[in-house]
């Protein structure tokens, strides 16, 4: 049998406690607010845990769940509440055994929000640290905890801790990072203490300490317990990465594993150092945990934007931390590590950073991928039955829904034909593969080129799917991903020979001239409009629109950049040297060498009517059908693609 090649440290065992993890690579705890009203897992909630544990990952933790209900408002059912009265312990327990058996060691990360959480009424005063203000958290009343109250909440961690060991989780993580109350007693800006928990990081490190030993005295010595900390605060009077230092040699001989983020996620603007998005570099927090193992002899983990494999090869193998832990990327590709392992890693998606895992969550319960249409659907696959009939399989276009449906097709194992009338696949989002921070979505397209290859699809380049070829093919399935072309509305001057689509000034960024005026703000405006800054090009951006709300990561690079958005801005006529806008203020005159359009795309329907009426399946995916994002794309194409020969 031949080793594992390119990744000896990665796939090294490490021993934590007493407890031996078959890799380093860790799933990060993620949360999942796919719950009943009861703050039960549901069987989709099990079933998402149990894909990572199948995918060869080491530990898979379920994230944040509640020590105890006090100070958490009674209608907040998100969030797994580790207590006795409440009817989870079935469910729990196969959770645990769900992820175990399928070779990981499930874990759960004990919290408590203290001053970060949400008031019940407006008479509350939140418990945290000191008594005061908490300027985090809307200027609510915050309560510093009395002795009593604090040896009551290490109790509850302890308690927290024996109740999911008794469920079957091998590993407990207690949650003292990022802002929540262990941390809000680590950090000096919000531990204004005088007596024993507060003043010196002794004092303040003394509550997170006094927690880890007493889950110890009450699951074992050599029950394991990873601690989650920020190295630094990056806020103004909080503590440093010198300070996360001290704090881990205060951990040191307690916890068993060191798990080092960065942040604090209720400070201003600082959500995108904790969780990095496409602007920051591959892995950008890690110096932090690699600074701190320097001087620790306890086991040390990092997190953040790692989805890279001989990033994170390189990571283990130059002793910067002892374990990787992946939150976003496992979502994206749960499984890294047994393709990393049987020498597929070319399959291997990484994540763009894109945020809609985090945005899907939120809005509705489910952790989706843009670029892996089976996340989320983990249930769904695993009670689907099989495919009754084979067919012959024709994909018309070769964009991002296009290809994930043949690749699909393939892998549900119809004879795929993929036709694309240009010379090349990936669609219009191709346009984007020079710029530094979508470098992804281009590695993307060549992970789905290669896995059209690998499973024999037969790829057309240079052809128009018509009406007269399908009945030539005589096709048993037509899946239309025929795409959409640009938005222009009807704006005197539009078709000036000054005017530029977004898609040709992301492929081209010269035709833009020295300076152009984006209409629109969306995120191709936006991320155009920071491309364009980022090589010396003027921008103005303007929408008609009121000012909309912007995710952090961008509205933190806008101000990077000092690029700032036009609202209520109306393109009234193009010009030869600008753009004639009308603003609630009164006329106003963009002066730019160009004018770029990004204003939307219009779907090809006609085209798409005219494939759909013959026999057989028929299907339309992506653009075509309305122009949306990548997850719809790959959703839809997946979808389609499992719904033929099962009907």
């Amino acid at each position: 049998m031949n080793e594992i090649k390119g990744y000896p440290n990665l796939f090294q065992p490490i021993r934590i406690g007493n407890t031996l993890f078959r890799n380093r690579i860790f799933s990060a705890p993620t949360g999942l607010y796919d719950l009943t009203p009861q703050r039960v897992p549901t069987d989709d909630y099990i079933a998402y845990f149990e894909r990572k544990a199948k995918g060869g990952a080491a530990s898979v933790n379920i994230g944040e769940c509640y020590v105890d209900d006090v100070g958490i408002p009674n209608d907040d059912y998100e969030v797994i509440h580790l207590t006795d009265h409440l009817d989870n312990r079935r469910p729990l327990a196969k959770l645990a055994d769900a992820i175990t058996r399928n070779g990981a060691v499930a874990t759960i990360e004990l919290q408590k929000p203290g001053m970060a959480s949400s008031q019940s009424s407006e008479d509350e005063e939140l418990l945290g640290p000191s008594d005061g203000v908490c300027v985090f958290n809307h200027g609510i009343r915050c309560k510093g905890m009395t002795e009593e109250e604090i040896y009551r909440t290490i109790d509850a961690f302890a308690e927290a801790a024996l109740y999911a060991k008794q469920r079957g989780f091998g590993m407990v993580t207690v949650h003292a990072g990022h802002g929540w109350l262990l941390h809000q007693f680590l950090s000096p800006f919000t531990n204004k203490r005088t007596d024993r928990w507060g003043g010196s990081l002794e004092n303040r490190a003394r509550f997170t300490v006094a927690v880890i030993d007493e889950i110890h005295k009450r699951c074992g010595k050599g029950f394991p317990v990873e601690v989650r900390m920020s190295g630094t605060e990056i806020i103004e009077g909080g503590f440093t990465i010198a300070d996360g230092i001290d704090i881990a040699r205060q951990l040191e001989g307690h916890a068993d594993l060191i798990h080092v983020s960065v942040g604090n996620i209720f400070a201003p603007n600082l959500m995108h150092h904790t969780h990095p998005g496409i602007f920051s570099e591959d892995g950008c927090n890690v110096k932090y945990a690699a600074e701190i193992k320097k001087h620790v002899r306890t086991p040390v983990a990092t997190v953040g934007a790692l989805s890279d494999p001989d990033h994170l090869e390189e990571i283990i193998a130059t002793g910067q931390a002892d374990v990787v832990e992946l939150a976003r990327g496992l979502i994206c590709e749960p499984d890294m590590a047994i393709k990393l392992r049987t020498g597929r890693t070319k399959e291997v998606r990484r994540c763009l950073r894109c945020f809609e895992c985090v945005r899907q969550d939120y809005l509705n319960g489910h952790l989706y991928c843009a670029i892996n249409p089976e996340s989320g659907k983990d249930y769904e696959i695993g009670s689907s039955g099989p495919v009754k009939e084979h067919k012959r399989v024709l994909v018309a276009g070769g964009g991002i829904a296009g290809m994930q449906a043949a690749i699909t097709a393939a892998e549900e194992g119809h004879q795929v034909v993929l036709c694309e009338k240009t010379d090349s696949l990936g669609g219009v989002i191709r346009c984007e593969k020079n710029v530094p921070f979508k470098k992804r979505i281009d590695e993307y397209i060549e992970r789905q080129k290669y896995m059209l290859e690998k499973l024999g699809v037969e790829v057309r380049m240079n052809t128009e799917v018509t009406p007269e070829m399908l009945r030539r093919e005589s096709p048993q399935a037509v899946i239309a991903a025929l795409g959409a072309d640009p938005a222009r509305p009807p704006i005197p001057g539009i078709n000036g020979q000054n005017v530029r689509m977004a898609a040709d000034v992301f492929a081209n960024p010269a035709c833009a001239g020295k300076s152009t005026v984006i209409l629109g703000a969306g995120l191709t405006g936006l991320e155009l409009g920071i491309y364009l800054k980022m090589l010396d090009i003027g921008v103005e951006v303007i929408e008609m629109s009121p000012e909309m709300p912007v995710s952090e990561i961008y509205s933190a690079k806008l101000a990077e950049m000092g690029m700032a958005v036009r609202y209520e801005t109306k393109a009234v006529e193009i010009t030869a040297d600008g753009v004639r806008c009308e603003t609630p203020e009164g006329e106003l005159f963009l002066k730019a060498d160009t004018v770029t359009v990004a204003l939307g795309m219009k779907p090809r329907w006609e085209k798409t009517e005219a494939l759909s009426g013959f026999e057989g399946e028929f299907y339309m995916i992506g653009d075509c059908r309305s122009p949306r994002n990548i997850i719809a794309a790959t959703s839809e194409g997946w979808t389609a693609a499992r719904n033929i020969g099962r009907h």
